[in-house]
């Protein structure tokens, strides 16, 4: 799943200095992939990745902080206000995962993802944006929708159910698995809360609170 932060710099707009957050949950549950890269960008030479944290940055398909200063037109500037080229940092997210600009000594960033596509592409054809990798543990969803039920949630026993009915469902499958019924085990007016397991739910989450500012 990929996302774009409209609050991010690229190569081609320059945004208000910010910092990127995501919540813990969200750093557990939807990280950015691994060939996602964050490009700290107008470091100064006291910046924490170019001195005691330098090992953070790392080479990304060939390219170079000159290049991005030179065929960027959002960057351009700050290597027109320098003597020389500024310092840049291509990194991974744990970096600004614990440390904000502020402390990185840089006034500006961006990411790139698919990195692993982008040897010899320019900065200015480069995938702006970030991509975030998620797992879904087998629940057993497969076997419940083949039997002909929904798979969902009871959100106050904390367990996969499969829902065959308005009146009933069960632990495994509608076919063959242990039933429950709701009219024995809960009031009429009480069903249980169901909530159905489907993955955009962490989009949602994503979109949500992660591109608030």
């Amino acid at each position: 799943m990929t996302i774009f932060d409209p609050a991010m710099s690229t190569c081609s707009i320059l945004q208000p200095h910010h910092d990127f957050k995501m919540s813990e949950i969200q750093s557990a549950i939807i990280p950015p992939s691994p060939d996602t890269i964050f490009i700290l960008v107008n470091c100064s030479v006291d910046s924490p990745v170019l001195n005691h944290y330098k090992s953070n940055c790392f080479n990304f398909s060939g390219h170079s902080c000159d290049e991005l200063y030179g065929s960027c037109t959002s960057f351009k500037l700050f290597h027109m206000l320098s003597n020389s080229t500024p310092a840049c940092c291509f990194t991974g997210y744990e970096t600004v995962k614990y440390m904000s600009m502020d402390i990185l000594d840089c006034t500006h960033y961006t990411s790139v993802y698919n990195t692993d596509r982008l040897a010899g592409v320019g900065p200015l054809d480069w995938l702006y944006g970030m991509k975030l990798s998620f797992s879904v543990p087998d629940t057993g969803c497969e076997r419940c929708a083949k039997s002909g039920g929904t798979c969902g949630f009871d959100v106050e026993t904390e367990m996969t159910q499969c829902i065959c009915s308005i009146t009933s469902n069960t632990t495994r499958d509608c076919a063959g698995g242990r039933e429950i019924n709701f009219a024995d085990s809960y009031r009429a007016s009480s069903f249980p809360r169901l909530q159905l397991l489907y993955i955009l739910a962490l989009g949602a989450i994503s979109f949500g609170i992660l591109l608030r500012r």
